[in-house]
């Protein structure tokens, strides 16, 4: 169970004598117009004892809460006396990026006040010592990002149904990446926009974007051969009719999440298909069991997947495999999870990098490490 963060002001004591807007830099009386003109994104002070006082706010006359991707539980704000100013001094660690959003009267709705947006609903706030994510541009929740032109209609006699994958040459094409969760990657961030950056740069080697969405997350991303029998029989050999420039010899695949799990389980099982992995906090709790237990991370450590690395003989030689493992720092439960898996992965002969990202379960976290463990991963 996640913990509130803290807000104030304190029960029982007036709003106005305890909102602190002066010193997050914001002048003049709040919710008058020249207050609303300089609020912007969620600014941050230092606080007593370590991290960081941030401040939230939201401009309306109903009621809003602040409700946090994997980190905090949601927290209410305070209205600044009886005007359109609502508030709340959020108690956040060192070294954190988050999506968050505002609910409303039971709509969710991004910030407005914040430029940095993570589709339609949604906002990202980093804390002031939350390093940099280069090459990711600042897009609004407003704007609408660029989708690659080639795209192929995918219709899967193995898993079913009809799905459009999108494919993208990185700087004129090269060696396959596949982007699990595909249509996150499109529509709330800018995926294509930050791989063509990176490759101009010099960051990583021109490559081809994938993006592979799902129907059925857990159904596809858990420990199953469909996906990869799929991938390898029908949606790679689409990829190649396209014309577009596309080495499927050297397929990276990425992962967050379940996906991360599904990339590191397609690298022990489908072992020619599969070398290269850049794996962000995958769901290495996972048993077949897990999805029906009332607490699906307190069982076994590693889950499937540190299971099938202990097995010896059955596993296949992992010496040509690459994988770059990324956990969010502030992801408690998980670590354990993924700590084990990492070095199991690394005692059953494979190369493996492993970082922390600063944040939760949370794909804002996941941008930086996307970028730079396929370009390491490539080798």
């Amino acid at each position: 169970m996640r913990e509130p963060a803290t807000t104030g002001p304190a029960p029982g004591r007036p709003a106005e004598a305890d909102a602190p807007f002066a010193e997050f830099g914001l002048p003049g009386e709040p919710g008058t117009e020249e207050f609303w003109a300089a609020a912007g994104a969620p600014a941050s002070v230092p606080a007593d004892g370590g991290g960081w006082l941030t401040l939230f706010l939201w401009r309306g006359t109903a009621a809003a809460t602040v409700h946090f991707e994997s980190w905090s539980e949601p927290v209410p704000l305070r209205r600044w006396g009886d005007g359109d100013c609502w508030y709340a001094t959020v108690r956040t660690p060192a070294r954190l990026r988050v999506t968050y959003q505002f609910r409303v009267d039971g709509t969710d709705h991004a910030d407005p006040c914040n430029p940095a947006g993570a589709g339609l609903d949604r906002s990202m706030a980093a804390t002031p010592d939350a390093p940099a994510q280069p090459h990711w541009p600042v897009v609004g929740a407003d704007d609408v990002l660029p989708l690659p032109k080639t795209r192929v209609r995918w219709n899967s006699a193995r898993l079913g149904g009809r799905r459009t994958v999108r494919v993208h040459p990185a700087g004129g094409g090269g060696p396959v990446v596949l982007l699990l969760d595909g249509d996150d990657w499109l529509y709330l961030h800018p995926a294509v926009t930050a791989f063509d950056s990176a490759v101009a740069a010099g960051d990583m080697p021109p490559v081809t974007l994938v993006f592979l969405p799902a129907k059925d997350r857990e159904a596809e991303f858990t420990c199953r051969p469909e996906l990869w029998e799929a991938v390898r029989d029908e949606l790679l050999p689409l990829v190649a009719d396209t014309g577009v420039p596309a080495d499927a010899e050297r397929l990276v695949v990425a992962g967050q999440s379940l996906g991360g799990l599904s990339a590191l389980y397609a690298a022990l099982e489908f072992p020619e298909l599969v070398s290269r992995v850049a794996c962000q906090s995958g769901s290495f709790w996972w048993t077949p069991d897990a999805p029906r237990a009332g607490d699906p991370l307190g069982g076994p450590v590693g889950g499937a997947v540190a299971a099938r690395l202990r097995e010896r003989p059955g596993l296949p030689d992992l010496s040509g495999l690459r994988v770059a493992f990324d956990v969010g720092e502030h992801e408690t439960r998980m670590l354990p999870h993924c700590e084990l898996t990492e070095a199991l992965t690394r005692q059953a002969g494979a190369t493996v990098r492993v970082s922390r990202s600063p944040s939760g379960h949370d794909r804002a976290g996941w941008r930086h490490a996307l970028l730079r463990d396929v370009a390491w991963a490539l080798g």
